[in-house]
């Protein structure tokens, strides 16, 4: 590869999942809009794959949780953290920008810190959640934090890092909520629109996915008419489900693909697995019960580890249970059937639980998150 001179602003972008995958395409898009002749290349998925002018690798289709499941991945980034060491070495690029994905991504932080390559994370991993000690790392490696939560900015400066709230990424990519004018008056004959939300990771899929079909099949006893919709990333295989469903589906299932979260936003109610889809539904204003469950010895970690009272960012971000969170063996079809036909039955608390995930839309701040990042890290980049 031939060297790129100090001149150029060539910026290498590393993400290592789908929600990385999705907001570094969006402050590629951003960092190219405000200055045209910034050159990207690219570690993580498809969709940085389309704005990239480089894509060396396609690291969040591996993307793996937890704590145990990762190992299995080690050989693999052993090779790409070769290829990327390389690259910074024959192409110096002017800054390194690296999303979540704390455990492959504070090893790329490493090796540009060793070369005196500027570091920006930009959507921070939950440190403050587990593992507070690596707050410290993250201060020492990068240059600016780009967080995506009110508190986490004050979090980081207590361990010295330099860390700013400009607004969380989603409500760039999110459309305003839709209205719900006959929520109060539904009955047992409204065909409900039961939304299910098994995770992005095949892990999560394959865990999640008969336990929320079951739960469906259960809430169809007491509400006939209820519609299920399972939310499936564009590049999934739809026989997955259907293997995991284990029979013929029932006809009022439905398979969906979504685009720009047109459908979602219609549904009146989601089993929706933990994680950034929880946040999402929020935005959304769309009540949901919380679901999750780990490999074992993962779980028995993370039951150790983890120092925060809720699984779920709304929560977490309320302070208190605003959704119901089922984990583990708690995390059963009779639970997930039980919670749903609860609110169908009382849509008074369908329409308060709206109303709670609303004001949370309102504390993250406003749209434009990624050009204001983009503005900060090129204007660094001039300085330099």
């Amino acid at each position: 590869m031939p060297t790129i001179t100090p001149l150029s602003k060539n910026i290498l972008i590393v993400a290592g999942d789908v929600s990385g995958d999705l907001h570094a395409s969006g402050l590629i898009r951003e960092l190219k809009k405000a200055d045209p002749d910034v050159r990207i290349t690219a570690v993580g998925g498809k969709l940085m794959q389309k704005e990239a002018d480089v894509f060396l690798y396609d690291l969040a289709s591996q993307g793996a949780s937890g704590f145990i499941e990762p190992l299995k991945k080690m050989p693999l980034w052993l090779e790409l953290m070769k290829k990327i060491r390389a690259y910074m070495e024959t192409q110096n690029p002017s800054a390194l920008i690296v999303v979540d994905f704390y455990g492959f991504n504070h090893q790329v932080l490493g090796m540009a810190a060793h070369r005196g390559i500027p570091a920006y994370y930009y959507v921070t991993p939950q440190v403050w959640a587990s593992r507070q000690y690596r707050a410290k790392q993250l201060a020492r490696l990068t240059k600016k934090m780009f967080v995506i939560y009110p508190f986490e900015a004050d979090f980081h400066k207590k361990f010295g890092g330099n860390a700013v709230f400009l607004g969380n990424p989603l409500l760039d990519i999110m459309p305003d909520p839709r209205p719900h004018t006959d929520e109060l008056t539904a009955g047992k004959d409204k065909a409900w629109k039961l939304g299910l939300l098994p995770g992005s990771r095949m892990g999560e899929i394959s865990r999640l996915t008969p336990v929320f079909y079951q739960a469906f099949k259960q809430v169809l006893k007491e509400f006939p008419n209820t519609q299920a919709y399972l939310f499936l990333l564009p590049d999934r295989d739809e026989k997955i489900i259907l293997n995991l469903i284990g029979e013929e589906p029932h006809p009022n299932f439905h398979i969906v693909k979504d685009k720009n979260y047109e459908m979602r936003s219609q549904m009146d109610f989601l089993l929706a697995c933990s994680g950034t889809a929880t946040l999402e539904n929020a935005l959304l204003g769309v009540p949901m019960v919380v679901a999750y469950k780990l490999f074992w010895p993962t779980y028995r970690i993370a039951k150790a580890v983890i120092k925060v009272p809720y699984i779920s960012l709304v929560n977490l971000l309320a302070g208190k249970q605003v959704v119901k969170e089922l984990i583990q063996g708690d995390a059963t079809a009779r639970a997930l059937a039980a919670e749903t036909m609860a609110m169908f039955q009382n849509p008074a608390r369908l329409a308060a639980q709206r109303a709670e995930l609303l004001k949370l839309r309102a504390s993250l701040g406003e749209k434009g998150v990624a050009a204001r990042a983009a503005k900060e890290i090129l204007a660094d980049i001039v300085k330099k």
